[in-house]
């Protein structure tokens, strides 16, 4: 699975719209893009930094998952403009972006305490 990750940075004055974000540009993504490729949106809205009660690195990072590199790539030739575009509706930040592939997670073990019961 082919994914492109779009991470949204928390600096100082920039500005996050999750409202227009939730009901405007992800169900336009999902209009475009689903019927090229698209088969799964995943999206994590920051709570803090690691320490509690520091502020987030990230408003939001949000990922797009397609099955192939190619059908990734067909989608955002034919919509990315039109949905790059849109940032400036949600967002004064500058999207870091990322496409990656999934590695398949390692299974951990079942703890010990767990077994016993």
């Amino acid at each position: 699975m082919i994914r492109i990750t779009v991470l949204y940075p928390n600096t100082e004055g920039s500005h996050f719209d999750m409202n227009y974000y939730l009901t405007t540009h992800i169900p336009l993504v999902k209009n475009r893009l689903t019927p090229l490729g698209l088969l799964r949106v995943d999206l994590e809205e920051g709570l803090s930094g690691a320490a509690p009660g520091t502020l987030p690195p990230y408003w939001l990072i949000g990922s797009l998952s397609f099955d192939s590199i190619e059908s990734l790539q067909k989608a955002m030739a034919t919509h990315g403009e039109e949905l790059i575009a849109d940032i400036a509706n949600y967002t004064n930040i500058q999207a870091q972006m990322l496409i990656s592939q999934v590695v398949e997670p390692i299974e951990m073990p079942m703890p010990m305490a767990a077994v016993a019961t």
